[in-house]
This record gives C-alpha cells, sequence and structure tokens, in this order.
C-alpha cells in the first residue's frame, strides 16, 4: 500500500498522463496505474500455496502414526528446537518386567520374561535358590496386590489365533501380578480380602494406598508375616522408595521379626535401590501397618482424602522393594541421535528416581559420554528447592543445559516449558494424562498420547501419536522441516515474480 501510495505521488508530480488519451489528468491515470499496482504486489497465490502444502503434510503424517489436530502445527513442526518427552511408553515400551526383589536384608533374582506366569520363578541372589516360599518374598508380592487394580488373564489373539497372557492395568503393576502368579497366589486371592478404603496413585503424593480387612488371621497369608493379636485392618503402601520410607518406622526382617528401622537402615535401603536404578530399573517400595480400627472417624463426611490419606501412612513397616525393567523401544537411540544431528535437544521429563532416569537416558542416547551428569541431569526439587519455582533468571540458566527431569510433577512441566520459550525454544511437549493439559497447551507444539492418553490431553494437544512412539515425533518434524522448507522456496519464487512486476512501473 506504502509503495502505491508513493508511485501515485511521484506520478502526479512527474505530470504522468495516459499515452492514449493525453489530455486526461494525471491523477486519474496515475490512480489506475497504483490500484493496478496493488493487484500486481499481493501474492494472491501464497495462502493456497500454504494451504495446500499443510494439508497435504497432514495426509502424510498419518501413515507416519501421527494425527494432526491443527494444520498449523505441520508448519510449526518444521521450527522446532526442543522435544520434551515422557519415558514411560514413549522412549520404552512400557512394558514391565519384575527382575529383582528385596526384603529382610535379602536380595532376589525374578526369572522369566514377558508377562506369562508360568515361566521363570524367584531365586535368591547369587544362589540360585528358589524362594517362592520364602515369608519376605511372599509378604511383599501379597501386599502389593492388596494395593494393586491389574489383572492378568489369558487372551486370544485376534490375527493369529493364539493365547497369550495379557495384563489389564496399570503398567507397573502388572509385574507385580505376574510375579504373585509365579509363587503361586491364583487370581482370585484378592477376592478373600476385602478392600474397604482406596486412596490412588497421584503425583504429589508419589504412592497408592489401599486398607484391607484383615480379621481372623493370624498371619498376612500361609508363609507370610505375622499379624499381631487383634490385627483387624491392614494398610498397605506402594509408591516411590524415598517417599514412602519417609513414613516407615520400623521393617520386617527375614525371619518374620520386626526391627526398628534407624537412619542407617534407611540408607542402605537406599543404597539398595541406588543398586537397581543404576541397572535403569524402575523400584517400588511395599510397606504396610496395621490396626485395630481405622485411623479416622468414618463418620466424618467432612474429611478429605488427603486427610484420610495422612492417617493411614504413619509408622509403616517397610516390607520390600520390587524393581521392574521396562525395555527402550526399538528406533529410540537412532532417534534421537537423528534428532541431535538435526539441532533438535532431546529432553526427557520422567517421574522415576534420578539415577533410574540417569540409566535410561544414557541406553537411548539422551545424555552420551561427554555430557556431565551433574549438569545435564536433575532432580525437579531443585526447580522448587522451598516449595516456590526458581527466579527466572535462574530457572531458566538451570534448564538451559538440563535434558534430563526426575521426580518431576505436571506442574513442573509448565514451568520447564515457559523457560525453554523465554530463552526463544521452539518447544514440542509430550504428555497423557489430565494434569498434563496445562503444558501441553502452553508449548508451541502439544504432542498427546493415542493410546495411554486421557480425552483431556488429546483436547488440549496440538497433535496425537496413534502409536505412543517417540520415534513418531522425530519423522513428523523432520516432515514438517521439509513442507517449511518448500513454503519457503514457493514464497521465495512469487514474490521475486510480484517484485519484477512491481520494477516494470518505474521503466
Amino acid at each position: 500500500i506504502v509503495v502505491c501510495v508513493v508511485i501515485f505521488v511521484i506520478g502526479v508530480v512527474m505530470n504522468r498522463t495516459d499515452p492514449s488519451n493525453p489530455g486526461s489528468p494525471s491523477w486519474l491515470y496515475m490512480i489506475l496505474i497504483a490500484v493496478t499496482l496493488a493487484v500486481a504486489a499481493i501474492p494472491e497465490g501464497i495462502p493456497l500455496c500454504v494451504t495446500i502444502s499443510l494439508s497435504i503434510g497432514c495426509s502424510d503424517m498419518v501413515t507416519k502414526n501421527v494425527l494432526v489436530r491443527k494444520l498449523a502445527a505441520v508448519e510449526t513442526l518444521g521450527s522446532a528446537s526442543v522435544i520434551c518427552s515422557d519415558k514411560t511408553g514413549t522412549l520404552t515400551e512400557g512394558k514391565m518386567t519384575l527382575v529383582n526383589m528385596w526384603s529382610g536384608g535379602v536380595a532376589y533374582d525374578v526369572e522369566g520374561k514377558g508377562f506369562d506366569p508360568t515361566v521363570g520363578g524367584i531365586a535368591r541372589e547369587g544362589t540360585g535358590k528358589d524362594a517362592s516360599s520364602d515369608m519376605g518374598v511372599r509378604s511383599a508380592l501379597l501386599a502389593a496386590l492388596l494395593c494393586c487394580n491389574t489383572t492378568l488373564s489369558k487372551v486370544k489373539d485376534p490375527e493369529t489365533g493364539e493365547e497369550k497372557w495379557e495384563p489389564k492395568g496399570n503398567s507397573s503393576e502388572a509385574p507385580l501380578v505376574v510375579a504373585a502368579r509365579k509363587i503361586g497366589f491364583d487370581e482370585g486371592i484378592t477376592k478373600e480380602y476385602k478392600r474397604v478404603l482406596e486412596i490412588p496413585f497421584s503425583s504429589s503424593r508419589k504412592m497408592m494406598l489401599t486398607v484391607t480387612d484383615v480379621s481372623g488371621r493370624s498371619e498376612l497369608c500361609k508363609g507370610g508375616m505375622p499379624l499381631r493379636e487383634g490385627t483387624e485392618l491392614l494398610s498397605v503402601c506402594k509408591g516411590a522408595p524415598n517417599f514412602i520410607l519417609d513414613f516407615c518406622t520400623e521393617q520386617l526382617m527375614q525371619d518374620g521379626s520386626v526391627a526398628p528401622l534407624t537412619e542407617a537402615d534407611k540408607k542402605a535401603v537406599l543404597d539398595v535401590v541406588d543398586a537397581y536404578s543404576s541397572k535403569a530399573l524402575r523400584v517400588l517400595a511395599i510397606a504396610t501397618r496395621a490396626f485395630g480400627s481405622m485411623p479416622f472417624d468414618t463418620e466424618d463426611e467432612d474429611l478429605t482424602t488427603d486427610q484420610k490419606f495422612e492417617a493411614c501412612r504413619k509408622n509403616l513397616r517397610l516390607v520390600g522393594l520390587v524393581a521392574s525393567i521396562d525395555p527402550d523401544r526399538d528406533g529410540v537411540p537412532e532417534s534421537v541421535l537423528a534428532a541431535r544431528e538435526a539441532g533438535i535437544r532431546v529432553v526427557m521429563i520422567t517421574g522415576d528416581y534420578l539415577k533410574t532416569a540417569i540409566a535410561i537416558a544414557r541406553n537411548v542416547n539422551i545424555l552420551q559420554a561427554q555430557d556431565d551428569e551433574a549438569i545435564s541431569a536433575v532432580d525437579c526439587a531443585r526447580l522448587r528447592p522451598d516449595g516456590k519455582y526458581l527466579p527466572n533468571e535462574q530457572m531458566d540458566l538451570l534448564t538451559s543445559s538440563v535434558r534430563v527431569f526426575a521426580r518431576a510433577k505436571p506442574e513442573d512441566k509448565l514451568e520447564i516449558v515457559k523457560s525453554l520459550q523465554r530463552q526463544g525454544a521452539v518447544t514440542a511437549m509430550t504428555g497423557d494424562g489430565v494434569n498434563d493439559a496445562p503444558a501441553l497447551n502452553q508449548a508451541n507444539i502439544g504432542v498427546a498420547m493415542g493410546i495411554q492418553g486421557t480425552e483431556v490431553a488429546k483436547g488440549a494437544s496440538d497433535m496425537i501419536l496413534t502409536d505412543d512412539n517417540f520415534c513418531s515425533i522425530v519423522a513428523a518434524v523432520e516432515k514438517g522441516r521439509v513442507i517449511y522448507a518448500g513454503i519457503q522456496k514457493f514464497v521465495a519464487f512469487i514474490m521475486s515474480v510480484h517484485i519484477a512486476e512491481v520494477m516494470q512501473i518505474f521503466f
């Protein structure tokens, strides 16, 4: 418009007239020239080209297991400089297998692979001696079952017709159910124990709690830990070891006796956790507490879930640790390397223990030999040392070099995204839970999981991974860059044509 006005003024000053009608006023002729120039200068083909390119890109991405919900996200993908990814089910398969246990100071190996409970068993570490009747093993696995909602059954494969074992429920609970079946606990064992209270796992509590009716029992199960006289209810906590240990005051010993859990004992247990975590194992702690009656007024309807939780988690008894492995997805290490070579920084955000997160990050090439763990991997507690998040300057300094965030809460994801965006990064963020929605909405590209993702997460996202696979994100970014480069070439071409049309006016 400015160019058109300038041309009009210059033409009037120079008294340019219509060569075919010299008697006409110059201002009338220059209005005609200015309007013609405006039509020629506007690149009307660009919106059409961009829309067609993005639409074709959306169609192509479906074949790469990426469902694009917002057309503009295809172009943004081409500019992505940071990918923040969950671990479980995205970088890993999400199919956990129990490989180690610990109870009463004794370590155990869990044999077998996959979800078939008829293959493998539990043996003492180093000796290979069958441990399916050990009190610690039976007590820990039954207590874990009482704090699970996952089931295991045989299903028929619709394609091959073969029957296979398949869990239904939480992927972290599946290996516990399989291991329990290996030592003889059948499918209906939990029906013998009436559940009277359940407080589900949350990212803030880092544990799940149930209260079960065990009235009339002198031991938890046959060969299990003894229950003191007068025990009517049993509270079971299952979750992050460092959180559960804070509430434990005693521990189950190998012979079934109970001993105080001192600070030295807690350090020894955490050393076991560290040893398992350094092998990329996900560790859960199992703890119990016996009651004669509920530790709160069951008739009080004003009690909140958190208040009930706090009443039931006090003075816990540590029963054992269970350690599961979640194999890396095929192709993920190669995709992470490809992203690095393309100038894209891959960041893993997980709720796992720091050492577990570091081990897995090294397996999938997020952390490499030259990366300093002290700088590149942090516990998210460092983001909020006093319960409040760091000031923007300190937060940006911390997140600028970190590739692994461990023990993360959903709200941490939002703060991490904001920090990266303040640094000028175009950020892609993955998520699957309801609490992930704010971070997905804040990110330049919100990526929801198609299999494990909630409808809330999908609704807040820009694109959905239909196979929950990290490799699909990298493939989508690659396609987005191709589309972005194509649009740039077309814009350069069409602008050169229109500039030439404008230049003709001066000659």
